[in-house]
This record gives C-alpha cells, sequence and structure tokens, in this order.
C-alpha cells in the first residue's frame, strides 16, 4: 500500500474523529481589505487580493502536477519566494476559510517553510517552498478548486455599536455564523489588534492543538500578506471555533471557570504583567510542576508566578519546557494507532509531544503578541493544557526520558564533524534514541547550535513529516532561541529524536523540484 499524506482527513472520518474536520458548509464571509469591493454583501463573489490577485489563482487553478515547473518559472523571472508564500496564504485561507483538516495544516506550514528558506544556500531556499505549495495546490485541487471556495465578502454592519467579547463568544457558542461573522466584521473595522485580542476569547474555549495555532501562525502572516488582508487570516480561526460547536461538551467549561477564578484571585485582571527574572531553579521547578502536576496545580502555579511578577517570557520557557518533556517520555505509537507512515514507535506527525509542544509554543506567542487580561490567560490556559494533555497519555510520568544513561555513555566522540556525521547515520537508521545521545553529547562541548540546525533541516525539507515537519521545526527553533542555555539544548535533542522518526517518507513533489532547481 503506498502512503498518501493527503490521506489524513478521509482516514479520520472514517474512524469516526471527523469532528475534528469542518462539515457545516458554507458560512457568509468577510474580506475588510483597503478595497471597497470588499465589504459588498452577500457571499457569493470572491474576495480580491489586489496585485496578488493573479498569483493566488495560479496557485488555486493550476494542476499540481504542473505546479512546480511554473514555480520554477516564477522564480527565474524574479518572483520573490515571499510574494509566493503570502499568494499561498491567501489561496488556501480563501478556499480552505480553516475548515479542512488537511488545509489548515498546510496553512500553518507555510510561515516556517519560509523560515526554513532563509537557513538554507542558495537555490536550496526554494525546496521547502516548493514543497509546503505542492501540498497547498494538492489540496486544494482535492477540495474542488475555486468552486468550493469557504471565504466571501461580505458587509460591514453599519452604527452596531461596540463589540464585546462577550457577544462573540455567544454568537459562536450559539452556532449563529452570521452573527459571528458580522460581529467579527464590526470589531476588524475598529482594528486588527482590537479584533485578534477578541478572537482569543472564543479560541480560549476549548483547549485544543489546532484551535490554539491557527490564531497565532495566521497573526504571524499578517506582516507578509498586508494589513489589509488581515481578515482573511484571523476568520480562518472563527470559522474553526464555530465548526468545533458541534462537538462541545461539558468539559469545556472547567478550564473557563478555572481561568476566571485565578485572575481573580491572584489580581491580574487591569494589571500590567511583571519585569521580574527568573532564577533558573524557578524556572526548573516551575517547569516540573506543570508537567508533574494537575492542570488545576499547573495552572495555578503559572497564575501565582505572574502575580509575583514574573516575566512572561521567563514562564513561557517553563511551558515550553515541560511540553518538551512529554516528546522526550513518548513510548510511541500503539499498534492500534498505526497508520501508513506513521509506525508502531513513531513519534512524529500528531503525537502526544509534537502537538504538546506546538500548543505550548503558540500560546507563549499569544501571549506575547496579545493585549491585558490575555497575556495572562494564554499563559494559564498553556499550562493548564499541558498538564491535562501529559494526563491523558497514559505512562508518560513514569517514563524514562530519551536519551537514556546507556545510550548517552555510548556516544564518546568529541570531533563535531564525527558527531554529525554519527547524526545524519541515526536518523537515517530511524534510530531515535541514539540521534537524542549525539545531539545530547554535541550539546556538552560548547559547541555552536548551528550545525545541528542545519543536519536536521535538511531532513525537515527532503522528508513528508505527516503534516508537521515545518511547524515543529519553528518551534524547536524559537523554544530554543527563547530559553536560556542551561535548558536550550533539550528542544533540539527533541527534534532529533522527531525526525529520526520522520525519515523514510519522502515528501511528495520534492524530486521533482530539485530537478527543476538544480539542487
Amino acid at each position: 500500500m503506498s502512503y498518501d499524506p493527503f490521506s489524513r482527513r478521509r482516514f479520520l472520518a472514517g474512524v469516526g474523529q471527523g469532528t475534528l474536520i469542518a462539515t457545516v458548509g458554507p458560512v457568509l464571509a468577510a474580506e475588510l481589505g483597503l478595497a471597497p469591493r470588499s465589504y459588498a454583501a452577500g457571499g457569493s463573489e470572491s474576495l480580491n487580493f489586489g496585485v496578488l490577485e493573479p498569483l493566488v489563482c495560479y496557485l488555486q487553478e493550476t494542476p499540481v502536477e504542473a505546479l512546480q515547473a511554473g514555480l520554477a518559472e516564477k522564480l527565474k523571472s524574479g518572483t520573490p519566494l515571499k510574494q509566493l508564500i503570502a499568494a499561498g496564504a491567501l489561496a488556501n485561507a480563501r478556499t480552505f476559510g480553516g475548515e479542512d483538516y488537511v488545509g489548515f495544516h498546510t496553512f500553518m506550514a507555510l510561515a516556517p517553510a519560509l523560515h526554513m528558506a532563509s537557513l538554507l544556500p542558495g537555490k536550496e531556499q526554494a525546496l521547502p517552498v516548493f514543497k509546503v505549495l505542492y501540498r497547498n495546490t494538492n489540496r486544494i485541487g482535492e477540495n474542488g478548486g475555486r468552486s468550493a471556495e469557504v471565504l466571501h465578502p461580505v458587509e460591514v454592519p453599519k452604527d452596531r455599536g461596540t463589540v464585546t467579547a462577550g457577544q462573540l463568544v455567544n454568537a459562536v457558542k450559539a452556532k449563529n455564523s452570521k452573527e459571528a461573522e458580522s460581529l467579527f466584521a464590526s470589531l476588524l473595522a475598529s482594528g486588527t489588534e482590537t479584533a485578534f485580542d477578541t478572537l482569543l476569547h472564543a479560541v480560549q474555549e476549548n483547549l485544543e492543538v489546532h484551535r490554539t495555532v491557527l490564531p497565532y501562525r495566521s497573526w504571524q502572516m499578517i506582516d507578509l500578506v498586508g494589513p489589509e488582508y488581515a481578515s482573511a487570516l484571523l476568520r480562518q480561526s472563527l470559522h474553526y471555533c464555530l465548526d468545533a460547536e458541534s462537538s462541545r461538551q461539558p468539559a469545556w467549561e472547567i478550564h473557563g471557570k478555572v481561568l476566571a477564578s485565578l485572575l481573580e484571585e491572584h489580581g491580574l485582571l487591569g494589571r500590567e504583567p511583571g519585569t521580574r527574572e527568573a532564577e533558573d531553579s524557578v524556572i526548573d521547578e516551575l517547569k516540573r510542576t506543570i508537567f508533574n502536576g494537575t492542570p488545576e496545580d499547573a495552572a495555578g502555579a503559572v497564575a501565582a508566578a505572574l502575580a509575583e511578577g514574573f516575566q512572561p517570557g521567563a514562564i513561557g520557557e517553563a511551558l515550553s519546557l515541560a511540553a518538551n518533556e512529554m516528546v522526550l517520555r513518548d513510548p510511541g505509537r500503539i499498534p492500534a494507532w498505526e497508520f501508513p507512515g506513521k509506525v508502531v514507535g513513531s513519534v512524529h506527525g500528531d503525537s502526544v509531544g509534537v502537538h504538546a509542544s506546538d500548543t505550548a509554543n503558540a500560546w507563549r506567542n499569544l501571549a506575547t503578541v496579545s493585549r491585558g487580561r490575555n497575556v495572562f490567560a494564554c499563559l494559564i490556559l498553556g499550562a493548564w493544557q499541558v498538564a491535562r494533555d501529559r494526563g491523558a497519555r497514559s505512562g508518560l510520568l513514569e517514563a524514562d526520558p530519551v536519551p537514556s544513561k546507556r545510550q548517552i555513555g555510548m556516544i564518546t566522540e568529541k570531533d563535531p564533524d564525527k558527531l554529525l556525521a554519527q547524526l545524519d547515520e541515526a536518523v537515517r537508521g530511524k534510530l531515535q534514541s541514539h540521534a537524542a545521545a549525539i545531539v545530547h553529547q554535541y550539546s556538552q562541548l560548547n559547541l555552536p547550535e548551528g550545525p545541528v540546525f542545519e543536519k536536521l533541516l535538511r531532513f525537515g525539507v527532503s522528508e513528508d513529516g505527516a503534516l508537521h515537519a515545518e511547524k515543529y521545526f519553528q518551534t524547536v527553533w524559537d523554544d530554543f532561541h527563547h530559553t536560556r542555555s542551561a535548558f536550550r539544548w533539550r528542544h533540539l535533542t527533541g527534534l532529533a529524536r522527531v525526525t529520526a522518526s520522520e525519515y523514510g517518507y519522502p515528501a511528495p513533489g520534492q524530486e521533482e523540484a530539485r530537478d527543476l532547481l538544480g539542487v
């Protein structure tokens, strides 16, 4: 049986997990750009993205088998990679609107792919961009192309007055897509930051990886596509929240009540974030509490640390380190969860550790780009989610992290070039713990991290990664560079393990891309 990396949606539907996939059908949509036609009434017109429109259409309408040759020609004629990614993001948003599993995963890989490109030399820079655009256009074609677009223009309401977070949340909970779109259109007219901060209240209704990561990746993409098209990006999260209401459960209410109680108990409402620096011991202890404790314990510890005035960035370090523990302790996929491309023992793709790390990274970044209450709420809820997800996977608390002491003892090489050669061999051999041990040894020699990132980056480009390679590479890069030296190498050790797990499943279209680019 051949491996089909684009069959995740069909598989989930087949095993009764279709609530992860949008099935509610078309909803009223709004593109609140500067052009007047972006405010037109009705839901049948197509959004127009100005000077990017021809390229957006090209990515939506080109048969995937002809895509990469066309992209290579566009590069030769001077089209920059940033422009290709921007058009890919808008094509994705207009087509899927956050309502397709493969679709929104592909969107979340676009900005990371561009960052990966910046780390590669010469002709190789286009490889990660071609990789995700191939996936993007392929999925658009599978979805019906332009005839199945989700996002359309909508009129901005007049004289609505001030829109509150409670109004937006209530409209989402009522599954009233028309009202939610109308409210969000009013918010966007008041300013992108205001709309984003209000949207986060709806995002926080349920703690789930895609619901958390999508708004941050959308926000991250705004500078690239231009603020006039921010609405097309952010409305993906609104659609995701609306669609998820079909599977609302009583458990969704618990964390919200705990959050409200903690914000009040610790006097965090109306307060500015603190600037107190944290010693290594404080970060390590907070990480242990988040990982080992109950969701209530983890959330309470973070709220208390915020009340003590510790910098949000320091608390974000502890949050990401707690999630990294799940990468290092994950026993791997069990036989009942085996799937083409995700064999028994694998830890890549939608594994508990990768999902936890991507989620924690999103929460800490959302705390950075949001304002007021949301700065505290994102970190508190992030801790709750890490602890809850750890508790949902049996055996993580008792499992020994990789690499084991025995494996660490096996790596005695101190020459950096030879260690990198061993790392290459371990990844190709799918030796997860051995690859982690090599990176651990490298970290003990006080060597720069660049060569290790470069080695793992090339596998992150060449291998499919089950929709997560680009996003997780970006998570590790970001967490490594925002974590103090005493702990940061744990993130690279986790990346080595995941990279060895995902090796052996080449990314579709990459062989053709290399030929076209002369790599």
